[in-house]
């Protein structure tokens, strides 16, 4: 059995895969349905703080994040892409498939966005329609400020697209207070559900914005329109994955009675990262750190593969590479939602060290090690600071 510590998929609770094999009725044609359906939505539009529209989607989050392109995205809008990761650059190509101008504000790939530099750059360039930026782009695990980040678009008529697949739940998101106009989210991440779903929080004024458009939006399934009237009627765009939205009710509820879920996510990550310090490694980026995954470079002399592999075979367990720019560059542990806990951490960081011993590449402290010992030293902090 392999051990599932990548930055999502992850670890999925038996609870949660119980309830997708409970006994279904027909979504389209069952009243009750709708209603669980509408009920969810609205819990996790509170778990984010927001009044806006949440609508769940039948499809990986990729399908939220051209989704949102998709429905407000015109021929020939300028749309602002904050590119500081991979995904972040990525987003382009959703505005250039709608016809939109993509218009790249790049930053350091090694930091979070640099809001004061961002800031200088809106007073002159601010024609904009919207723009997309991520919050914890997963390749490098940088982490942006959205807080700050969007509050300050927002003063200029630009409204916003937020990925927050990879730290939805696992970092805190006041959408209201953000003043975030679209929020994507997926079930594969710190909800840990199974992957196939992904939900987004839509404000009034952005739904306002898709319905007086111009053209018609090109496209049915990722056409968020479609969704609008979807209660009222009881009526959905298409047939929705019953099972797949039973699963995410569960996993929901779990997070919800999680009352430490951000404390112990933020906890985890630090001491990772520790560890990581401590025994000689590198980190990939220089601040701006995520609570959901760390990204560790490479040493030269080694091959990511090698390290993947023995990790899988000798010790089953998965964590990720890099791909793109960072393809054969860094390894990747996921540590949200059901991964985030201690035994199963220390345990990948005791298979990391072992797997760098076989390799000839001896690590200047056991991972593991390391890591319990930034556990107790962190936890002695916390006490003093109460």
């Amino acid at each position: 059995m392999i051990k599932l510590m990548t930055p999502g998929p992850t670890q999925v609770r038996e609870n949660v895969r119980l309830s997708r094999s409970m006994e279904t009725t027909n979504p389209d044609l069952d009243v009750d349905f709708y209603n669980d359906y509408h009920a969810l939505c609205k819990q996790i539009g509170d778990m984010l703080h927001t009044k806006n529209l949440v609508y769940i989607m039948s499809g990986e989050g990729i399908l939220g994040l051209e989704a949102s392109c998709a429905s407000i995205t015109e021929p020939g809008d300028k749309v602002l892409v904050l590119d500081n990761g991979i995904f972040g650059k990525g987003f382009g190509d959703f505005v250039s498939i709608y016809g939109g101008i993509p218009v790249y504000y790049s930053d350091s790939y090694e930091h979070e966005i640099n809001v004061e530099r961002l800031a200088s750059f809106l007073e002159s360039h601010h024609d904009f329609k919207y723009a997309t930026l991520v919050h914890c782009d997963t390749p490098s695990g940088v982490l942006n400020e959205i807080d700050k980040i969007c509050p300050l678009l927002h003063n200029y008529g630009i409204m916003t697209v937020v990925d927050a697949v990879s730290s939805m739940f696992g970092e805190p998101i006041d959408v209201d207070k953000s003043k975030i106009d679209i929020l994507c989210g997926a079930s594969q991440k710190v909800i840990s559900a199974p992957p196939g779903l992904t939900f987004l929080t839509v404000s009034k004024s952005t739904l306002h914005c898709m319905e007086n458009r111009t053209t018609p939006i090109a496209s049915f399934y990722a056409n968020i329109l479609n969704f609008k009237d979807y209660y009222k009627k009881k009526w959905f765009p298409y047939t929705m994955p019953i099972s797949d939205i039973y699963g995410l009710q569960t996993a929901i509820e779990n997070i919800k009675k999680d009352k430490k879920i951000y404390q112990r996510h933020k906890k985890i990550a630090s001491c990772v990262r520790n560890a990581v310090i401590s025994s000689g490694l590198e980190l990939y980026i220089k601040s701006g750190y995520s609570s959901t995954v760390t990204v560790i470079k490479v040493p030269d002399v080694l091959n990511c593969c090698d390290i993947l592999t023995i990790l899988k075979e000798k010790y089953h367990i998965l964590i990720a590479g890099g791909f793109d720019i960072l393809e054969n560059k860094v390894i990747r542990i996921g540590h949200m939602g059901e991964n985030c806990n201690i035994d199963d951490v220390a345990e990948t960081l005791d298979a990391l060290s072992r797997t760098f011993e076989l390799l000839h590449y001896p690590l200047e402290k056991n991972l593991k090690t390391s890591f319990i010992t930034s556990l107790e030293s962190y936890e002695e902090s916390y006490v003093d600071t109460l």
